[in-house]
């Protein structure tokens, strides 16, 4: 088991955002976590990141207990965000947001930063531009490259598809199948449940902070109008 969470809570002020909330991750895994806006995905993310101090439970990763840990000793483990809206550095080039991305490491990255270039040509274009003349799918995926240089045993990424354009989110997902592919363990927290749901293995559904549904795609796939209906407005 890479991550395994138990009866995590989160709360800001009166608040309740995550409610005792269970969940594993399996290595080589894709887990989705499916809800509506305001129903706690963020807020487990930033909880397991270490950014949000939980009110409760217990949060194991890679064999160590970690819910004391603070957020740049659980990205040193391999643990890394990806968070909602990118938050590239759009004042810093291309190639300065990916070397702040391996700031926690004290080894070379050159190589590494190459294979991202040959991954990605418009990076590698543009990598002496600022990061704010880039596109949207061009900043995600200079976001998700940037996690990357941290060598993360599990990826988290928080609504990736969120502002794309049809095209690019299946861009955007073949990404996410081929770093599976690859050996990454991924926690995908997503709106799109039919691209989510088509790459996990397995998915939990949240409503207003608590597990309402859990299986795997197959399993959710038959609720998926239900799912769209009471939690995405679909």
């Amino acid at each position: 088991m890479l991550l395994e969470v138990s009866g995590l809570d989160v709360r800001y002020g009166r608040t309740h955002a995550v409610k005792a909330m269970n969940l594993t991750l399996e290595r080589g895994e894709i887990v989705t976590v499916l809800g509506a806006n305001g129903a706690g995905k963020s807020s487990l993310l930033k909880a397991l990141q270490g950014v949000v101090k939980p009110a409760g439970g217990r949060i194991v990763f890679d064999d160590a207990e970690i819910t004391g840990w603070s957020a740049p000793r659980r990205l040193r483990s391999g643990l890394a965000l990806v968070p909602e809206g990118r938050q590239i550095f759009v004042s810093l080039s291309v190639h300065e947001n990916l070397l702040m991305g391996a700031y926690s490491r004290n080894d070379p990255v050159d190589a590494e930063i190459d294979e991202i270039y040959q991954r990605f040509p418009n990076l590698a274009n543009r990598r002496d531009m600022l990061a704010s003349v880039l596109s949207g799918g061009e900043q995600q995926m200079l976001a998700i490259s940037r996690a990357l240089l941290s060598k993360p045993k599990l990826l988290m990424l928080d609504e990736p598809s969120l502002g794309l354009s049809p095209l690019l989110v299946s861009e955007l997902f073949e990404l996410i199948n081929s770093l599976n592919r690859e050996g990454l363990s991924i926690l995908l927290v997503e709106q799109n449940t039919h691209m989510a749901l088509q790459s996990a293995h397995r998915g939990y559904v949240l409503e207003l902070g608590k597990t309402v549904m859990s299986g795997t795609p197959a399993e959710l796939a038959e609720e998926e109008q239900k799912i769209e209906a009471a939690y995405l407005g679909g």
